[in-house]
This record gives C-alpha cells, structure tokens and sequence, in this order.
C-alpha cells in the first residue's frame, strides 16, 4: 500500500461491477480512497446525486479503507480540497484512454501537484458500463453481474416508476 489519498471520480449513473473493479484495484493500493460521485456537465444523468451515492455506498461498502463523497465541483479543485495524491481513472479502451490523457492535461495544467493514475479494466469488465445498464433497466431486462447485487432492487424500482408505459 502507497500510504497515499487517492480519488476515484465519476458520474457513477449507476456505480456498476467494473468501477467496482476498479475500485477494489486502487483500495489495494492507497491507504484512504474517495470514490467521488461527482457531476458532469456534459451529460444528463437519470438517477439523481443522492441515489448514485448511495448505489456507490452499497458498492463498495464492504470496502474499509473506501469513502463516497458527492462533489458538483472541479476534479481539480476537489484534489487539493481532499490534498488528495493521485487521481485514479479506468479505461476500457484506446477512446477512454485518450480522453483521460486530455482531461489530465488540462488538470495538470490548472495545478501542477496533479496526477493522474491510468488504470487498465479488469479482464470481464470491458463491456460493462452505466449506459448499458441504463439501457436494460429502460427495458425492464436483468441487472445481475453488472451491478452489485444490493443495487439491483434499487435500480429495478426505479426502473419500474421511471419507465412505466
């Protein structure tokens, strides 16, 4: 363990198996890890900030060294705020990794002291992700393995009060 303050961001619209992945590789690694659900301006999320954080909580609750927090903040800011060491991201494939590499340029750019950590996805979780997951609870098909299983009774009534025909 690096002994070290890590930050794991996202919009987390839902918090699914592979950011749990993720998570689990960089609690492995730092001593405190904020899994920070965060807002993103470029995007509309379906479920609101309280429910994302209290999937992610269900998530990684079994998870001692690992704190979810919501910020609707900059990442950038947020690092100093938590005098956070490393900014840990996951990528699934060469388009994510070059959007991370932008995105920690222009951190970096705004504040020196900022790093980003690149982490591969875990073999088994390239193909999950939030819009996935979104797209089958539209259609009222099964969540299991995609997301943690707490989550899916959550995820299934919201499903079921948001997508009523």
């Amino acid at each position: 363990m690096n002994g070290k303050i890590a930050i794991v961001p996202g919009s987390f619209d839902p918090m699914t198996t592979g950011h749990r992945a993720l998570v689990e590789t960089v609690a492995a690694r730092y001593e405190t890890v904020y899994v920070a659900v965060m807002t993103n301006f470029e995007k509309q999320p379906l479920l609101d900030s309280a429910l994302r954080c209290k999937i992610a909580e269900l998530t990684v609750a079994d998870l001692p060294n690992v704190k979810v927090i919501a910020d609707n903040g900059l990442l950038v800011d947020l690092f100093d705020r938590l005098h956070a060491d490393v900014v840990c991201k996951g990528y699934r494939n060469e388009k994510d990794y070059a959007y991370e590499k932008t995105q920690d340029e222009w951190n970096r750019a705004h504040n020196p002291r900022f790093v980003t950590e690149l982490i591969p996805a875990k073999p088994g979780t390239k193909e999950i992700s939030s819009t996935l997951v979104r797209r089958l609870m539209e259609k009222g098909m099964p969540l299991t393995g995609l997301v943690a299983d707490q989550a899916v009774p959550i995820l299934l009534d919201f499903s079921i009060k948001a997508f009523k025909k």
